[in-house]
């Protein structure tokens, strides 16, 4: 019997499993296992699925996903990582998470000069009519058919993709920014979660439980 990993839209945790079809026990902490097998999926996903491998990678939003999405953009060979956030306020935790580059949308010509048509694969992680995408410029779809542009979407990924994202956690070292919370403050934890204090995942521990 092994510890297997579950996963719902809010929750990820460890559990005794009888049969599993991942055992995350190349990852060398617990409380990072949870985190990896949900946010970290969803983001190894996408970057490998379209090749950050040598490009300039945009990741829009910084936070329970943006930050592995550059933990992973940065293991994967991204020649180049932007973060583009609304404000500044996460610039400090980018460089800590070693992007090479910070754009804050809500400073006046922010997608001009340099920036302007600079990123080659670009993964959102927000949904929300405040944040980047919805600022883009509204581009004619000529653009898109002579630079054989595409825009798509993506959940999560296969056992494939999970078992390569797991060999990539171990040999890389990637550790996701996750603070540990006991299981007896959970009410607390989620009310500073709605209000965007995690960084970047909360961790919920039971003390009474020694499996």
């Amino acid at each position: 019997m092994h510890r297997d990993i579950q996963v719902t839209s809010r929750f990820a945790w460890k559990q005794a499993a009888k049969y599993g079809s991942i055992k995350p026990d190349i990852i060398r902490a617990d409380w990072h296992a949870a985190p990896i097998m949900c946010g970290g999926i969803t983001l190894y996903s996408p970057l490998k699925k379209y090749g950050a491998e040598g490009k300039h990678v945009g990741i829009v939003g910084l936070g329970r996903l943006g930050h592995f999405g550059v933990l992973f953009a940065k293991a994967l060979g991204a020649l180049k990582i932007t973060v583009v956030s609304r404000w500044r306020a996460k610039e400090d935790d980018a460089k800590k998470l070693r992007a090479d580059h910070f754009i804050a949308a809500d400073e006046e010509g922010w997608e001009q000069g340099d920036n302007a048509s600079s990123l080659d694969l670009i993964v959102s992680t927000v949904l929300s009519d405040k944040l980047p995408l919805d600022l883009f410029p509204a581009f004619p779809a000529v653009a898109l058919i002579m630079k054989a542009v595409h825009i798509t979407g993506s959940a999560i990924g296969s056992p494939k993709d999970i078992k390569e994202m797991l060999q990539l956690v171990s040999e890389k070292g990637i550790k996701p920014w996750t603070q540990e919370v006991s299981l007896k403050h959970t009410n607390k934890a989620i009310l500073d979660f709605e209000n965007g204090k995690p960084r970047y995942r909360f961790v919920l521990k039971n003390e009474n439980y020694s499996g």
